[in-house]
């Protein structure tokens, strides 16, 4: 391990937010800086955001965590390196000098349903998922950028011109802070852009070609650990600091809460849920709405993954305290299911924006079922409470009958992961242990691991492995003996809603 003097800082590019840390060689953080991040809404199902507003958020939160750094004793001297990780998919277009020519499209922008949907009916869905390991859905990229060409005479001009550079977060950001030296992805971001071959790790020319983008200019996609170029934050510092790491939000959590071993996956539960499962060195076919994909990689390595998105996970909690005022604080959830004792036959399914991973239905809506005249809001509630550790043990399910790989644990980070009941509900279903860092930033210390491996700091797996052990850990036991019988009924019921 290295000494105590070095120090590495990571940058999270958030869809709400850009937070930057800089966290110790042991893994803890000293210091960090925050700047929030607004988004537009210019029609329905339209999201965008300011490519400029972007970059500035990322200068601020390091220009804030830089100040806290310095005023608590330490030396700007001693930062080694620096990580970039950031929301996935949203992208935007800019030309030669750097200048954009599209806001940013974010990844929960829906303009490109019906692309989406002409192109399933041309029959290239499979095409897509065979060499992407995608589903063909507006959630990635590459329906969005075909929307724009085909919206927007002046890109189309310009991309005919051979004048129109694409990037991901990852990309823009870092061309920024390099003044335009750097073009880089890393294989986590442009594997969500779908026009990336998963099994190749080289952008697709058949599919490039066939969509009338071979003059696109794309960014070279590397290892998530790369010496990607060196920047002085736009002067906020005397010096420069080597970026040597770039991973995507959801890989950069993988890898920071040690999904090291095939076997390993991690949950983030927040609005939205993302499990995402280690398969080792074998890239398994994206099926059942699981995506085969990049779990993490590094400078060294790349290592696959299955990955299920679940779309509403904590916005169910939200919806019954702002839509039908069934409590006011999330810290009364406990008292309030733990008295009502159980959700007596109450079931809901969660579809308020379609449903993901394993069903993968974005067209039906949400439905509250099994109400009798003895159910009140509790049991509502409690029902609601449920659907989080059913729809992550229906997604491990779909893992484990994918790939015949059983889950060994399961390690957990967002908001939702600091409710105790729902991570013991959550132990108890799955009959695994469930691990909790009891630290939020995990993407941000994900992406100071990999930068830190890439720079030397850290010397190999094991010694990361060994880093960040205090942990919230629940064990499976006795304090809920009828939830497998609850998960079984409520599976029953989705699938005849569902009609499957």
């Amino acid at each position: 391990m290295s000494s105590m003097n070095q120090y590495i800082l990571s940058i999270d590019q958030g869809t709400s937010g850009t937070k930057s840390l800089i966290f110790s060689t042991e893994g803890i953080p000293v210091a960090k800086g925050h700047s929030a991040l607004n988004s537009q809404y210019p029609q329905p199902g339209f999201v965008e955001q300011k490519p400029e507003e972007i970059y500035q958020t990322v200068l601020s939160s390091v220009k804030k965590c830089l100040e806290e750094f310095s005023e608590k004793g330490y030396k700007i001297s001693d930062i080694q390196t620096c990580g970039l990780t950031n929301q996935r998919e949203t992208f935007l277009l800019w030309d030669q000098a750097g200048r954009p020519l599209t806001k940013a499209i974010v990844w929960q922008c829906k303009r490109s349903v019906k692309i989406c949907q002409r192109l399933k009916k041309q029959g290239w869905e499979q095409e897509f998922r065979e060499r992407t390991g995608l589903l063909m859905d507006p959630y990635f990229s590459g329906s969005k950028l075909l929307w724009l060409i085909e919206n927007d005479k002046n890109i189309k001009t310009k991309l005919d011109n051979d004048e129109v550079f694409f990037g991901t977060i990852d990309t823009w950001t870092l061309y920024r802070l390099t003044n335009g030296q750097s073009y880089f992805t890393d294989f986590t971001n442009a594997c969500r852009t779908m026009f990336f071959n998963i099994h190749t790790l080289q952008w697709d020319s058949y599919l490039l070609e066939e969509f009338d983008l071979q003059s696109l200019h794309l960014p070279e996609a590397v290892h998530s650990g790369h010496g990607f170029g060196k920047t002085n934050f736009n002067e906020l510092i005397d010096h420069t600091i080597p970026i040597e790491g770039m991973i995507g939000d959801s890989h950069a959590a993988a890898f920071g809460e040690q999904c090291l071993k095939e076997g390993t996956a991690k949950a983030t539960l927040g609005t939205g849920s993302s499990i995402l499962m280690n398969t080792g060195d074998e890239l398994y076919p994206t099926v059942n709405g699981l995506l085969g994909t990049i779990c993490w990689s590094t400078h060294k390595e790349v290592t696959y993954g299955l990955e299920g998105a679940i779309v509403s996970c904590g916005s169910t909690l939200e919806w019954l305290k702002n839509k039908l005022g069934i409590f006011e604080d999330v810290a009364q959830i406990p008292k309030i299911v733990e008295d009502v004792g159980s959700s007596d036959g109450v079931m809901i399914l969660p579809a308020f924006s379609g449903m993901g991973a394993p069903y993968w239905n974005m067209e039906i809506r949400g439905t509250i079922g099994g109400l009798t005249f003895g159910s009140d809001k509790r049991h509502i509630l409690h029902a609601a409470v449920e659907t989080i550790p059913f729809q992550i043990r229906a997604v491990s399910d779909a893992i484990e009958g994918a790939t015949n790989i059983k889950l060994k644990e399961l390690n957990t980070d967002g908001g939702i992961s600091q409710n105790e009941l729902i991570m013991q509900m959550l132990s108890n279903l799955l009959e695994i242990k469930v691990k909790n860092p009891g630290f939020e930033d995990v993407s941000a210390w994900g992406g100071a691991m990999v930068a830190g491996y890439k720079h030397g700091i850290y010397e190999n797996l094991k010694q990361l492995n060994n880093l960040r052990q205090i942990k919230k850990m629940y064990s499976p036991n006795s304090s809920d003996t009828d939830i497998g019988h609850n998960y079984s009924r409520w599976k029953e019921w989705i699938e005849k809603e569902l009609q499957l």
